[in-house]
């Protein structure tokens, strides 16, 4: 029944370009992807509040207090928005629909417009988190220099669906610009997350993880974090990644020396 249920969903996706305008992952497999997640403290409770109250909707409907349903996230890349995403549609046992800004974005703006309603027409219908990254490309639109009227549609069809978001799902956007959203964008959102390069501490928990298994663990975990110092999540996975991918080449255990060359071979380019 639930294979059932996720073919009829797919099957009713929006699509323009002749593509899907999202891709769709249900709960087990967005588990998967964020098994890994490390939340500072706060977005952690954060988090935690917000699934608490979608888990008590009559008392919140008996207080007539609304329910909060949409949250953007604010940092640099590879900090954890989208992994927060999948972590959150695993708690609330819904499946997420990443938006593909590529299949959205049209040549006639007019065409963007009509996408923007198509996708939350689709959310709407089909109980689910509605993840949309890089949303600063469609909340900022509004203060382009050309085509300034047509770019403004795009904007004023965002609010609209924006405010009309109601029922079972919850919309959830990122981005790396903060300062480039409308600010009449930015106040339709009840909750709002910010995510910035993780700490010692968040390094050695994530780097804890990422070397779940491996027979100096323990061991290896405060070199790598010192290391790694400055790297997001994103990085330090890759980096990990690429030494185990060495060790397995070589026939041998992980090692701090093949983190140190995965970590020189992996050029990393730091976020100013």
């Amino acid at each position: 029944m639930n294979s059932s249920k996720k073919n009829n969903s797919q099957a009713r996706l929006p699509r323009a370009k002749g593509l899907d305008m999202a891709s769709v992952y249900m709960p087990k497999e967005c588990a998967r992807k964020a098994r890994h997640i490390v939340l500072s403290g706060q977005n952690r409770r954060i988090v935690d509040e917000f699934i608490t109250i979608l888990g008590m909707k009559e008392r919140f409907a008996a207080a007539d207090v609304p329910l909060p349903n949409k949250l953007v996230m604010f940092g640099p890349p590879g900090t954890g928005k989208t992994l927060t995403a999948f972590h959150l549609a695993h708690q609330l046992d819904l499946p997420l629909v990443l938006v593909r800004l590529d299949t959205v974005i049209h040549s006639h703006l007019g065409e963007t417009a009509s996408n923007v309603r198509k996708i939350f027409d689709y959310a709407a219908g089909v109980p689910c988190v509605l993840f949309l990254d890089e949303f600063d490309v469609l909340g900022r639109m509004r203060d382009s220099g050309d085509e300034v009227k047509e770019m403004a549609r795009v904007v004023n069809t965002l609010l609209q669906c924006l405010d009309e978001f109601a029922g079972d799902s919850v919309f959830m956007a990122a981005t790396n610009l903060e300062e480039e959203l409308d600010p009449a964008v930015w106040r339709r959102f009840d909750t709002r997350m910010t995510y910035s390069s993780p700490d010692e501490e968040d390094r050695r928990l994530y780097i804890g993880q990422l070397l779940g298994g491996e027979p100096d663990a323990q061991g290896m975990v405060a070199e790598t974090a010192g290391l790694l110092a400055g790297c997001s999540f994103a990085d330090m996975e890759q980096i990990v990644l690429k030494a185990r991918r060495k060790a397995i080449i070589a026939d041998t255990a992980l090692a701090y020396g093949l983190i140190c060359e995965a970590y020189t071979e992996y050029n990393l380019r730091r976020v100013q």
